[in-house]
């Protein structure tokens, strides 16, 4: 996903107003979403670089109009205004997907637990397995190639569609209902039937290695994960070091992630974006652990409000980045109802660390590179820092 990503302003959540700013990410088993901005929003003109290739909200909403005043539908219309704009992390959500999609954020989809990207050469490729689930329970694994959904080829489709077809929107598919893959590993092609399951994302996990260490995993900055980060950092051990695993993230809230940045700094900046050339900025909260030592581990994997955490831990001297360079998705998506209820989500920016580096299509290169055994090097990196080993 790569997957779909999305940063935006003030949301209107259901029936009920809440403010905050999302980076998302798509889970193929179930997909991460944002908000929609509020109103009376005036972006003022900037030197920013924009965001190129982009559709315009105006020509998409102008679509959709012209398809429902024509009896066609809307959302296949700012589908295909979207396509030909060339803008590579737009997509289109019916308002049943949208709603959908924000379950995920809550931490309970219904899906068959793949984490899944849309390539540069089209191909849709699953980037991760959630363990226990009807994917793995197949033993389906990262790497493998997703060619089609219930007999619909996938290749070069957005993954917010190949989302829809994984979870059965256009059939209402429920808890225990089936969906058949065809997939790729290899020279090796082969289709698998799997039943749906109400899944929950388990964003952050905790565990300690020999002589204290605490790795922290934060799969996806799902609701609640930057408490979780907050709270696995004052249990750790006095005198030990923590191996922050963002290996594999593919985004999230940003809310979520400036709280997991504010666990290990004291204030101060994380991170810069601009919306249509408005410059904004975000913040940590004051009173985080800037003593204990800190290596954060990331990888091709690492997406979007993973890569704003870490690039903020970095630039502020906060942590040593180990691993491999982060996937390079820095964009700003903005959504925005249509007249028909569903949501267009269009590139309007870009997002940049604390000492002003851009992200997008670059990523974040790593203090020392380590690819296998790389847990290993991060706790070898800690007690180089002094955490006790």
């Amino acid at each position: 996903m790569s997957g779909r990503d999305l940063f935006c302003q003030p949301r209107r959540r259901r029936r009920g107003a809440a403010l905050t700013l999302v980076f998302t990410s798509v889970l193929v088993a179930g997909a991460a979403t944002g908000s929609l901005p509020g109103p009376g929003r005036e972006p003022r003109p900037d030197t920013a670089r924009p965001a190129a290739p982009a559709a315009h909200h105006g020509d998409v909403t102008r679509a959709a109009e012209e398809a429902m005043a024509d009896g066609k539908s809307p959302v296949e219309a700012a589908r295909r205004a979207v396509s030909r704009s060339g803008d590579r992390w737009a997509a289109v959500y019916s308002e049943g997907e949208y709603e959908e999609f924000e379950e995920t954020l809550d931490g309970q989809y219904t899906g068959v637990g793949l984490w899944a990207r849309l390539e540069r050469d089209g191909r849709i490729e699953v980037t991760k397995v959630k363990p226990g689930s009807p994917a793995a329970d197949a033993g389906l694994r990262a790497g493998d190639r997703l060619r089609s959904v219930d007999g619909h080829r996938v290749d070069g489709r957005p993954v917010t569609e190949v989302v829809s077809l994984l979870r059965g929107d256009a059939t209402d598919a429920v808890a225990g209902s089936t969906v058949r893959l065809g997939l790729e590993r290899g020279t090796r092609a082969w289709t698998e039937t799997l039943r749906r399951a109400r899944l929950t994302t388990d964003s952050v996990s905790v565990r300690r290695l020999p002589g204290g260490v605490t790795v922290i995993k934060v799969a996806a900055f799902t609701k609640g994960a930057g408490a979780q980060v907050r709270t696995a950092v004052r249990r750790a051990p006095a005198g030990t070091g923590v191996v922050l695993d963002l290996r594999g993230n593919s985004g999230g809230l940003v809310t979520e992630a400036v709280t997991a940045a504010s666990a290990f700094l004291d204030g101060g900046l994380v991170a810069t974006y601009d919306v249509d050339g408005a410059q904004r900025a975000l913040h940590a909260d004051p009173g985080g652990d800037t003593a204990r030592p800190l290596v954060a581990l990331v990888d091709g994997g690492t997406m979007s409000a993973a890569e704003l955490l870490t690039g903020a831990l970095q630039d502020r001297g906060r942590a040593v980045v180990v691993g491999s360079r982060t996937f390079g998705k820095g964009s700003v998506q903005m959504p925005r109802r249509l007249p028909d209820g569903s949501v267009a989500e269009l590139t309007v920016g870009h997002y940049r660390t604390p000492s002003g580096r851009g992200v997008d299509g670059r990523g974040i290169t790593p203090d020392l590179e380590a690819d296998r055994q790389a847990l290993a090097r991060a706790a070898t990196v800690l007690g180089g820092l002094g955490a006790a080993e």
